[in-house]
């Protein structure tokens, strides 16, 4: 996400790597060229502007610091500012009744029903509440379908009633079904349209005012930049609703939407979608996200994800494994297989300090399967012993893998050298080596 937009910060601030100190006029062109950036990523020419003159203020006004450069002081800058511009601190969902009821409003196609059910799902694993969805979408059937689906999938109770085409009707039924049932949340997946429309809106603001929601969240598709920031208006106009839902931000190179919703609407973004899998959400935390913007890591995140993930038990195996030398390829297919469930390969790098700007033909995703298909056609005997594998046992492999045999000694190459840097996994330069090398594995099809 944001790769184009953290791309051209990255050649602004290089203007200022040779420059003793920050001065009107050498400051001016970098300024320039981050007002550039941001208006290239859809943000709002008026933002855009307001930002880079607090940036020019704020670095100017600091310029007695001497010890550090002049590039790293506007980064700095720049980082607080982009931090701010999109909130400051995360804004919590207010969890204040029980029932908690969150009605969710959106167009249709922003994937509002989507992240209904990762909502409901992060409520249910990670807050350990009692979650149930409620369609109330009473004009698309396949919503109702779809909801249900994802219910089923996620063990997450889903009510619904094909037969009444009052949402109103339906909504208050299952609130008295969840009092009965003790259910703590309820989620309300409302109706969407292709566009803002007067029944739409009347239809929302009824829901509203029957239901007296202790939250209202707008799902929107950040990938349609300032038309995202124009409905996210146009509904919180209407409705006064209390965040934001950023959905497909994996998808968005620019980021238009996320740094400028806040500071047009004046409603927090709450929470971010960021894949298909149904964990593939986020709180929003706009220093975080300024941090990934600058290349910056999100290591905070990084761990999070991990300790979700990863088995304390099986991560106490390893390491004395490999601290006495003994790391094998069994080992290094396990944790193949736990970084796969952590997300992307290209969004887990992104969250390393120095590596947020990795191109997508540098982390190949395909290459997971390969490598998998190479480990599972050695015998027991092979993963736990490497070196006996000689031309003959390279060759049946290949075979049985569907690969070739360069892309065996390719990968032996690879994994004697991440055996090595295993070692130093404590060494967070290491693991960006390492998160590198496993991304750079140049299998292909």
């Amino acid at each position: 996400m944001f790769d184009s937009l953290s791309e051209k910060l990255e050649r602004a601030f290089k203007m200022l790597k040779r420059q003793g100190t920050i001065t009107e006029v050498n400051v001016a062109e970098t300024l320039k060229e981050i007002r550039r950036a941001l208006i290239d990523a859809d943000v709002n020419y008026r933002i855009a502007k307001e930002f880079t003159d607090s940036v020019k203020e704020k670095a100017l006004g600091m310029n007695v610091l001497t010890s550090v450069s002049p590039g790293q002081l506007l980064v700095k800058v720049t980082h607080d500012e982009l931090a701010k511009l999109m909130g400051g601190e995360e804004t919590a969902i207010q969890l204040t009744a029980n029932p908690t009821i969150i009605l969710m409003a959106g167009l249709q196609g922003s994937g509002k029903t989507t992240f209904s059910a990762k909502l409901a799902n992060y409520f249910k694993n990670k807050k350990g509440k009692k979650p149930l969805l409620v369609a109330c979408d009473v004009y698309r059937p396949a919503a109702i379908e779809q909801l249900k689906t994802l219910g089923n999938t996620l063990q997450v109770e889903v009510f619904a009633d094909e037969n009444e085409k009052n949402p109103v009707t339906i909504a208050k039924s299952a609130i008295q079904h969840a009092k009965a049932n003790e259910n703590t949340v309820v989620i309300i997946d409302t109706a969407g349209r292709l566009a803002v429309n007067e029944q739409m809106m009347d239809e929302i603001a009824a829901l509203k005012k029957a239901l007296n929601p202790q939250e209202i969240l707008f799902v929107v598709d950040s990938m349609t930049g300032q038309d995202a920031v124009n409905t996210a208006k146009a509904f919180n106009d209407k409705l006064d609703f209390d965040g934001v839902v950023l959905t497909k931000l994996d998808g968005d190179t620019r980021g238009g939407a996320a740094l400028t919703i806040r500071a047009l609407v004046h409603k927090p973004i709450k929470f971010v979608g960021t894949g298909e899998k149904p964990d593939a959400m986020d709180v929003f935390y706009p220093t975080r996200m300024a941090d990934r913007i600058l290349g910056m890591g999100d290591i905070v995140s990084l761990v999070e994800k991990a300790q979700e993930h990863f088995d304390v038990e099986e991560a106490r195996r390893l390491q004395k494994k490999i601290a006495k030398s003994q790391f094998d390829l069994n080992d290094f297919l396990q944790q193949l297989q736990q970084i796969k469930k952590m997300g992307s390969l290209k969004d887990i790098a992104s969250m390393l300090p120095g590596m947020g700007a990795v191109k997508d033909n540098d982390i190949d995703e395909k290459s997971f399967r390969h490598i998998e298909a190479i480990i599972q056609s050695m015998t027991l005997q092979e993963r736990m012993n490497p070196q006996l594998l000689n031309g003959s046992r390279r060759k049946r492999i290949a075979d049985g893998s569907g690969t070739n045999i360069q892309e065996v000694n390719r990968l032996m190459k690879q994994f004697d050298e991440m055996n090595k840097m295993m070692k130093l996994m404590n060494n967070k330069h290491a693991l960006a080596g390492l998160m590198g090398k496993m991304g750079k594995m140049p299998f292909g099809r």
